[in-house]
């Protein structure tokens, strides 16, 4: 007996070491775990592509409150949004880049820029890794993982939570290349009466002529109004010109309907609009409402303090909304004014061409009185 409870007390010891060691393995086999991932931090600095990553896109048609509202999320201690970093526009590209004279006027989107780079193309296409692929989804997640590096490298310096682009749109399919390329990041959509934007490019086109290739009579509708607005706009001319008012309709119709056709389709609830008007009435529940969309904090105080910093009376240092400035950037900031600028003719190119989309958003019924 003697004999075999010594066995199983030696047996017992034998375990007992075996468990010692092995407790002992596993947490070396820890610490080494932790170092590795030391070290590809340090080399890799912050996620570069992952489903997750913090970013988000601010999207609406030119001159209708995204720059606003860019720099109301901006404040936001968790939130840098910026803009506007042209990442995505399929078909963005200027082919005068080398005479302009501005460093900072972008040649493309990134995407086009990736999509153009025809040694990229060509080694995607002739790869052991990927000739047998669609190179176009090669291209987009290459696009993705460029756009997400810039991004959340920025992001880190920055010491916030998340990163937004102010991304205007350049074509109808905004939605569905974002929906294609970040399938997995949140968008925000600013929508504005379209009659009011119409009014708000034009003075925008005059004070970038440039950009808007303004023609002659436009110069002198410019020059009249800049003179003198009241005797313009009671001599029933108006600031547009048929041409002009024609292709705003077409391009907000256009656009707006497509946007907020793609965003619940392809995005679901990573999308949500917000309207430029009720950003003005009702400023604490609107912004409260966007901040939850993307997680951040959305207190009172937080939401008191981005309003306050980007109220038009701030940004214009001391101009008070409503009183119009044709040359500034921030030329009015409030809601309707296209009442008093629109002729008859304008009203009914623009019923003509987007009346079903103003009719959709509720944008209908607000019509000029009748004479």
């Amino acid at each position: 007996m003697s004999s075999e409870a010594d066995k199983q007390s030696a047996l017992r010891g034998k375990l007992r070491e075996k468990n010692r060691r092995l407790r002992a393995l596993q947490l070396r086999l820890a610490e080494k775990d932790r170092e590795i991932e030391a070290i590809r931090s340090r080399r890799a600095g912050p996620p570069t592509a992952g489903p997750e990553a913090p970013i988000f896109f601010l999207v609406g048609h030119a001159r209708s409150g995204t720059s606003w509202l860019m720099r109301t999320l901006n404040v936001h201690p968790a939130i840098l949004c910026r803009g506007e970093g042209r990442i995505v526009g399929r078909n963005h590209k200027r082919q005068d880049i080398m005479r302009m004279a501005s460093e900072t006027m972008q040649p493309s989107s990134l995407q086009r820029a990736i999509l153009d780079a025809e040694y990229l193309r060509a080694w995607i296409e002739r790869s052991v890794w990927t000739r047998d692929d669609d190179p176009e989804r090669h291209l987009s997640s290459l696009t993705r993982v460029a756009a997400t590096h810039f991004l959340l490298e920025r992001l880190e310096s920055s010491g916030k939570a998340i990163v937004g682009d102010k991304t205007p749109f350049l074509s109808d399919e905004t939605i569905t290349e974002i929906a294609t390329i970040f399938p997995a990041a949140r968008v925000v959509h600013i929508i504005r009466d379209g009659r009011d934007v119409a009014v708000s490019l034009m003075h925008h086109l005059w004070n970038r002529e440039a950009v808007g290739n303004l023609q002659p009579d436009e110069k002198l509708k410019r020059e009249a109004y800049r003179e003198h607005p009241r005797k313009l706009l009671a001599s029933g001319e108006g600031i547009f010109t048929e041409r002009r008012i024609r292709e705003v309709a077409e391009g907000w119709r256009s656009r707006v309907g497509r946007a907020i056709a793609d965003g619940p389709a392809l995005l679901g609830d990573r999308y949500v609009e917000v309207r430029y008007e009720e950003l003005l009435e009702c400023a604490e529940g609107e912004l409260r409402r966007l901040l939850e969309f993307l997680g951040v904090d959305a207190d009172a105080d937080t939401v008191s303090a981005c309003l306050d910093a980007t109220r038009f009376e701030t940004w214009t240092k001391g101009r008070s909304r409503g009183h119009e400035d044709s040359g500034s950037q921030l030329r009015k900031g409030v809601a309707g004014d296209w009442r008093d600028v629109f002729t008859e003719r304008d009203e009914g190119i623009f019923a003509e061409l987007a009346g079903d989309l103003l009719a959709e958003l509720g944008y209908e019924g607000d019509r000029l009185p009748a004479p």
